[in-house]
């Protein structure tokens, strides 16, 4: 089940707020210009579907968000536990940065945890199999994938070559709690 905790971005240890609630969620990170969604695919999907079937059973919302945002490419995106490379990939983002245009994931099936620090808190979202989370441009926050990653994502992006991490500096993300999968 998706899930948001708050913090105080100086009190990793006492959450301030943790809600399964969709509603709760929604508004939560609206507030801080975090867009959330739920997706359903068009049409059937096989669990190992192919990235082309996979785009088409989510064209409508896919085209909804490029005709919205005017996002110039889509790829689909998938991590397994069995990957020799997991590691790497997951501390890649681990730490605290910002992109120079909008971080758009749609978790197809998995899970993943972003965490965005905004106005003195720290949002952790656990996103799951239909969420879609929208971060904006310039956004300080991390992602991780947890030890054991088992995920599908859409990924859409502004800049058909795609989007570059800009680290903070900060070491504020190893203060928090990381995704155990």
């Amino acid at each position: 089940m998706s899930q948001l905790t708050i913090y105080a971005d100086n009190s990793p240890e006492s959450p301030l707020l943790s809600s399964e609630d969709i509603a709760v969620i929604t508004d939560e990170l609206g507030q801080i210009g975090i867009q959330i969604e739920r997706w359903k695919a068009g049409q059937a999907l096989a669990p190992d579907a192919e990235n082309e079937s996979i785009l088409a059973a989510y064209k409508g919302d896919i085209d909804r968000l490029v005709s919205e945002r005017g996002y110039q490419t889509w790829d689909v995106v998938s991590m397994n536990a069995d990957h020799p490379e997991k590691d790497a990939f997951r501390h890649k983002f681990l730490n605290e940065h910002t992109h120079a245009e909008d971080e758009v994931r749609f978790f197809v099936r998995g899970q993943g945890l972003f965490i965005i620090h905004a106005e003195k808190k720290v949002y952790a979202m656990l996103c799951e199999k239909d969420d879609l989370i929208s971060v904006p441009a310039n956004t300080k926050h991390w992602f991780d994938m947890g030890p054991n990653p088992a995920f599908t994502a859409i990924r859409l992006f502004n800049d058909p070559a795609g989007w570059v991490a800009n680290f903070t500096g900060d070491e504020i993300a190893a203060d928090f709690p990381m995704l155990e999968n």
